[in-house]
């Protein structure tokens, strides 16, 4: 009878792909192998590294089960790799806190609540958005990857440009195309103009910018994608914030904003 051999990263595909899930709990902690997955089946959050070569490791958010090179959305200790990614743990504390830790103990990075400690029964949640919540029982969100962009802004995520007359600083693009790491372009608003601005900075240096935003609809700020589908970033003031709020119709679930490691701030989809 004839041996039929399947090939190992298959099986390790598939022990991932069984262990699935969207909840974190903290009964349940994240480990190396261990993928949550969103309802959707849109986006996946787990441990990679950029290539097979490359030895550091990152906790991330990707696009899930699309074709081609994986697309990372949200990378949580992008400067702070891990060298033994076997020994790594995503977990809730006591005090309603996500912590990425190795076997020692040591923080590698640290999501703190928003709450008072002793919050019970804190989980965290990777929804249909793409968005990484700590939630309370009764469905409070009290931390949010959408409040902690990388280099790109999904749709519904408000991309905060000023707060209390200041510029912030959201987006942070990579170093490399194979390396997450802080790079030297920042976007955000820029705090020397009246109006309100995008602006991408090299370093200190003003790099590129925007039309003003100004009103409702961002000039410029809506993108044909085909006939019946397109994006749209509209200016919200809210108090002593203003954001931007990306939006897409149906019919694009891969469509978002990353400031790549080159400077430039692109629509892809």
């Amino acid at each position: 009878m004839a041996l039929h051999y399947i090939p190992i990263f298959f099986l390790q595909f598939l022990s991932s792909f069984c262990k699935s899930d969207d909840q974190l709990t903290r009964a349940k902690p994240l480990t190396h192998g261990d993928t949550l997955i969103s309802e959707s089946r849109n986006f996946a959050l787990g441990f990679f590294s950029t290539t097979s070569s490359n030895k550091s490791f990152y906790l991330g958010i990707r696009y899930h089960g699309i074709p081609g090179p994986r697309t990372v959305v949200w990378v949580a200790n992008r400067d702070n790799p891990i060298n033994t990614p076997s020994s790594a743990m995503l977990s809730i504390t006591t005090n309603s806190d996500l912590v990425l830790s190795d076997s020692k103990g040591r923080h590698i990075w640290r999501a703190t609540s928003s709450i008072a400690p002793g919050g019970a029964g804190a989980y965290a949640l990777l929804v249909n958005s793409g968005n990484f919540v700590l939630r309370l029982p009764n469905t409070a969100d009290i931390w949010q990857s959408f409040d902690h962009p990388t280099d790109t802004i999904l749709p519904t995520m408000r991309e905060l440009l000023r707060y209390k007359a200041q510029a912030i600083r959201g987006l942070v693009a990579w170093k490399g195309s194979d390396d997450p790491s802080s790079g030297d372009f920042t976007g955000g608003a820029d705090p020397s103009s009246p109006t309100l601005q995008r602006l991408i900075l090299h370093g200190t240096i003003p790099y590129l910018r925007s039309d003003v935003l100004s009103g409702v609809s961002v000039p410029g700020g809506t993108y044909l994608s085909n006939a019946s589908s397109f994006v749209t970033e509209t200016v919200i003031n809210q108090g002593d914030e203003s954001y931007l709020l990306f939006t897409v119709s149906d019919g694009l679930p891969f469509t978002r904003l990353t400031l790549e490691y080159t400077g430039m701030l692109k629509c892809l989809s």
